[in-house]
């Protein structure tokens, strides 16, 4: 079942690189008492993910926080390295924006929002999205009809807050 407006978000870990490698980042810590915005992507590196769905955040990053956000998110079905090298390639880090990697797509899974592109060889990756999220619980969600980039982009999110 998809996650919708008003469900809490389930528990799950996601994947950083720190000083000495991977470390485990929960749902719970990340989201407890927190504004928080999520998107999700289908890859890292991918063409519309790092053209337009990244630099729309990476745009918005101030006015998101002067709103009342807390931390902004991105999401992908990825390993920590990947997220981490593409977060410094796209501006993400230096924005301040946070790449999870899901790299077993178990948060994906959880919320109901992955899909199959066997062609492009994607199994069980993300659809692209964007949440907010206050205190656990999904505020505001704008979920992407197939192979688009419209709806969920950072400028949405912010004129929803």
């Amino acid at each position: 079942m998809t996650i919708s407006v008003g469900d809490k978000l389930p528990e799950a870990d996601f994947l950083v690189v720190g000083d000495n490698g991977p470390e485990a980042v929960s749902a719970s810590s990340l989201f407890a008492g927190r504004k928080v915005v999520v998107f999700g992507v289908p890859g890292a590196y991918t063409a519309t993910c790092t053209k337009e769905h990244v630099p729309s955040f990476v745009k918005t990053a101030d006015a998101l926080a002067a709103k009342g956000v807390d931390e902004i998110v991105c999401i992908s079905v990825n390993d920590p390295f990947v997220m981490a090298s593409w977060g410094d390639s796209t501006g993400a880090k230096d924005a301040g924006i946070r790449m999870l990697a899901d790299p077993a797509s178990s948060f994906t899974e959880a919320v109901g929002l992955t899909f199959d592109a066997p062609a492009a060889g994607f199994f069980k990756r993300s659809q692209r999205y964007s949440m907010l999220v206050e205190d656990g619980v999904v505020s505001k969600l704008n979920i992407e009809p197939a192979r688009a980039c419209t709806i969920s982009g950072g400028e949405t999110i912010l004129e929803q807050i």
